[in-house]
């Protein structure tokens, strides 16, 4: 019996007739096709048909067009992952698995975000040797009337859904994810989850994982959820923190942490601190890929810890880019924390343009500036990052590393993408965007 039939049969025992194929496409959003069990053999072998067209699809739905991708010709072959096939806790008699998506001639699609994501975690360990941990945290809002009102960070919101909060572990935990965290949030009705770290392409998969397991606990107790950005209409009220998504990454070679033991900021190598500061050049670009949204920047507010400031810091949650030094006994532990990201970007991007800007930083050994301790907000000679979408876009089109490492096709519809929403969204009040977004993502 081969490993598809191993699958199907497994699923079968369970009682799962359906598997949901996924992929996340430049505005954000998890797209599906679903397949009877019974044909999953052939979903392997074939793939699952579908437009490219979805590549520049905005979060409304319309669609715009790139140099390389618009209208109704073409057609792509999603292809199922079979390593990361998981029954799903949340929604009896179904399957979930991430999709790899490839020309009608299984040749590789340039488009791919996840080939993308895929193809920097393999430079990293072709070039260097390096093997990258990852990890997102999910933020998200339920809307749970007079419930989980208390005090932010209180345990009364986890006691008034406590039922809610303990189906939503197990559902993780019988889906072989392991939470690290379950808490509530600052904002009313917000909570976060945070997983334990994978490779990159794993991790952004854990990522998709994790929102449709909330998604789904959250519809068997009748509270809606959104992810987005900004899930409350009042910008500048409790409200309007918004949901981040956070990324936390270390680099590693031969079962070492290289953001210890070293002789750099805080005891990293001077690996760990080139590809930070990779990272940290290219962070106005890569806003473009982890706050991709016009909504993303009415959350991307100094003084609310979104990292809206472009420095960095030990331990510092208002700087962009925070660097965690761990406890002496916990080798693992030290890792780094992109803070400015959100639950609107793709994570296949995410990781793989981060990859990327690190792998920069280690070709050309760049170094971090002083970091910064404190509120950074009004101090002389630290700037902001984007504080508006179009600036990030231009920061994104201009950025030569990032251009070389996504490749023509994927990042023009990116591009394409990013510019369409900022039309779409130009003469709308901040109220209006965050209404037009709330339940999309």
């Amino acid at each position: 019996m081969d490993h598809t039939q191993q699958a199907m049969a497994r699923l079968t025992s369970a009682g799962v007739g359906c598997v949901a194929l996924t992929w996340v496409d430049n505005a954000g959003i998890t797209r599906v096709k679903t397949v009877p069990t019974a044909r999953l053999k052939d979903a392997v072998r074939n793939g699952v048909g579908m437009s490219p067209v979805f590549d520049v699809y905005l979060v409304d739905d319309s669609m715009t067009e790139s140099p390389a991708v618009g209208g109704p010709d073409g057609d792509l072959r999603l292809v199922p992952d079979l390593d990361r096939l998981t029954t799903l806790a949340a929604q009896p008699g179904w399957a979930w698995a991430p999709v790899d998506r490839f020309q009608a001639s299984r040749a590789p699609y340039p488009g791919c975000q996840r080939s993308f994501a895929r193809r920097q975690a393999e430079a990293a360990f072709e070039e260097f040797g390096i093997e990258l941990l990852m990890g997102f945290e999910t933020e998200w809002v339920v809307d749970a009337g007079a419930r989980g009102s208390g005090p932010a960070y209180g345990m009364a919101r986890v006691v008034e859904l406590s039922d809610y909060l303990r189906e939503l572990t197990e559902a993780l935990g019988a889906q072989g994810v392991a939470p690290l965290q379950v808490h509530p949030e600052y904002a009313v009705g917000q909570f976060e989850v945070s997983v334990a770290a994978a490779g990159p392409v794993a991790a952004a998969d854990l990522a998709v994982l994790v929102r449709e397991t909330v998604r789904g606990v959250s519809a068997r107790h009748g509270l809606p959820a959104s992810f987005a950005p900004m899930a409350g209409a009042g910008a500048e009220g409790l409200e309007g923190l918004g949901n981040g998504r956070h990324l936390h990454l270390s680099p590693w070679r031969d079962g070492k942490n290289l953001c210890r033991g070293g002789d750099g900021p805080f005891s990293m190598t001077a690996e760990c601190e080139a590809f930070l500061g990779g990272v940290f050049r290219e962070l106005p670009a890569l806003l473009a890929l982890g706050a991709p949204s016009p909504a993303s920047y009415l959350r991307l507010r100094p003084s609310r810890w979104a990292g809206a400031h472009h420095c960095w810091g030990l331990e510092n949650r208002e700087a962009a880019l925070r660097f965690v030094a761990g406890s002496p006994d916990d080798l693992g532990g030290a890792n780094a924390e992109v803070k400015s990201f959100d639950g609107a970007a793709n994570p296949y991007l995410v990781v793989g343009g981060v990859i990327a800007a690190g792998l920069a930083g280690l070709r050309e050994g760049l170094t971090l500036p002083p970091p910064v301790s404190g509120d950074p907000t009004g101090r002389p000679g630290l700037r902001r990052l984007p504080a508006e979408l179009p600036a990030a876009i231009e920061h994104l089109a201009e950025s030569a590393v990032l251009r070389e490492a996504m490749g023509e096709e994927l990042l023009g519809a990116v591009l394409a993408v990013r510019r369409a929403e900022v039309e779409l969204f130009a003469s709308a009040t901040p109220e209006e965007l965050v209404e037009a977004t709330r339940d999309r993502y």
